[in-house]
């Protein structure tokens, strides 16, 4: 039982009680945002979206600030620095501000965490154009880990930007025919 203890401790169970929080807001979020009648893909795109960018701003942001303003995780205190120390037990780059992990970590909160709201912001309104932006975030975020959900978005997005240029060329063919005829 010791081992667990070592393994599990009081800030994972926060961390783990923030991950949670943060995926209930995605899905508060889409049943708020998006209509009823959405397709069950942009319910789960909106959730993982919402879910990635508050963990790109609260999470992430919190070691780029400790990292950039702060001293450096290893000698800050809080919750957020307890955090990041035992995410360093793992990895000791993130608990001594390591400038390639930092340089990484401020093109995430500042770029990604951003471009994550104004791909929400598009599929609330239902804009065909969050494909594009889908495919770049997710090629960012395939250098991040959990490589699934943005191979799958990119598979999704292409398939609509795909289907809607096979459509358009289609309905252009068509019209040149009749012309012709």
């Amino acid at each position: 039982m010791s081992d667990l203890s070592a393994v599990f401790t009081k800030t994972s169970a926060y961390s783990l009680a923030g991950v949670v929080c943060h995926g209930m807001l995605g899905y508060l979020g889409a049943k708020a945002f998006l209509p009823r009648n959405a397709r069950w893909q942009d319910k789960f795109t909106f959730v993982w979206l919402t879910f990635d960018a508050l963990i790109h701003f609260s999470f992430e942001g919190s070691f780029l600030w400790l990292s950039v303003f702060g001293r450096q995780v290893n000698t800050s205190v809080g919750p957020f620095a307890d955090m990041w120390r035992e995410y360093a037990a793992a990895d000791f780059r993130w608990g001594v501000a390591d400038p390639t992990v930092v340089s990484l970590e401020i093109l995430t909160v500042l770029g990604a965490g951003p471009l994550c709201c104004y791909i929400l912001k598009q599929l609330a309104n239902d804009d065909p154009a969050r494909h594009y932006w889908l495919i770049v975030l997710s090629t960012a975020e395939l250098y991040g880990g959990w490589v699934i959900i943005p191979l799958w978005l990119m598979v999704d997005s292409y398939t609509h930007i795909a289907g809607a240029l096979r459509s358009a060329q289609a309905n252009s063919r068509a019209k040149s025919k009749s012309k012709k005829a």
